[in-house]
């Protein structure tokens, strides 16, 4: 045991410590974007099944996907997901690239 005066420097120090270590993970972890749910889906592209004039569906992660998207885009177009509505991606064209994704 440590004598009276250093056992709260010790307290203080490792206090200090964690407090630096919380800021830090913070941080650290900032830097990684979200990969999974909704979030993650927003950005990514897809590959058009069935014609979306303006419903149709979607190939997205090798899953299908009712979708809506303001342009007509034809069946293998490249489509790019802009928002999601319940089950229902919202997308677009994809100005970038048209077939496979």
């Amino acid at each position: 045991m440590l004598p009276d005066p250093w056992r709260f420097v010790a307290v203080g120090v490792v206090a200090v410590i964690e407090v630096a270590e919380v800021f830090f993970w913070i941080k650290f972890l900032r830097r990684y974007r979200i990969t999974t749910g909704v979030e993650g889906m927003v950005g990514e592209r897809g590959q058009v099944l069935e014609r979306c004039d303006p419903l149709g569906r979607v190939m997205l992660r090798g899953e299908i996907w009712k979708a809506r998207s303001s342009e007509p885009a034809a069946a293998g177009r490249a489509v790019r997901v802009i928002a999601v509505d319940g089950l229902t991606l919202v997308v677009e064209p994809d100005a970038g690239a048209s077939g496979e994704p």
